[in-house]
């Protein structure tokens, strides 16, 4: 027997519904970023903000951060530098090592990228009371902990072919 969900769908309904839905919002998140600053795609933008927030990194750390393939990682760093948001700089203590670091055109797109898509979040959120603001945040902060800690079967065996931007 399914179990049942709040609203009396069954748990799998449940599950289908987030699915189809966090895919609805992953089209128009990568819709949106693209609207808002046409060369920077939502890859782009978690990479260099990543690269803004840890003050720079490898390629490497990069591919191991997001799960993604290191040619993926190659192509948006290449198309991060060819717009001058991203500069590769060789590690003081080692020169073989190229540490990736934002330029300050990156960090001005990125603030600015970061700015914009906030300003679309409160639009859209504009009509919810505080307490589903804060419901929505913390099973938004649970969804992503717990999917940090969880792999299904497939993704233990996948090689990180994630969205490519």
């Amino acid at each position: 027997m399914l179990s049942r969900a709040p609203n009396g769908a069954s748990r799998e309904q449940s599950v289908e519904t987030i699915q189809g839905e966090m895919a609805a919002f992953a089209r128009r998140a990568r819709g949106v970023a693209a609207r808002m600053h046409p060369e920077l795609s939502l890859v782009s933008f978690t990479i260099l903000a990543h690269l803004d927030a840890t003050k720079g990194c490898r390629a490497t750390d990069l591919a191991t951060e997001f799960t993604l393939d290191k040619s993926t990682v190659s192509r948006q760093i290449t198309a991060l530098e060819r717009l001058g948001f991203v500069e590769r700089r060789a590690e003081p203590t080692d020169q073989r090592v190229h540490l990736l670091r934002p330029t300050p055109a990156g960090t001005a797109v990125l603030a600015a990228a970061t700015a914009a898509r906030r300003e679309a979040f409160r639009v859209r959120l504009l009509d919810w009371d505080e307490a589903d603001l804060e419901r929505f945040a913390a099973y938004l902060v649970r969804y992503n902990e717990t999917s940090e800690h969880k792999e299904t079967p497939a993704q233990a065996g996948s090689t990180g072919h994630a969205e490519q931007g």
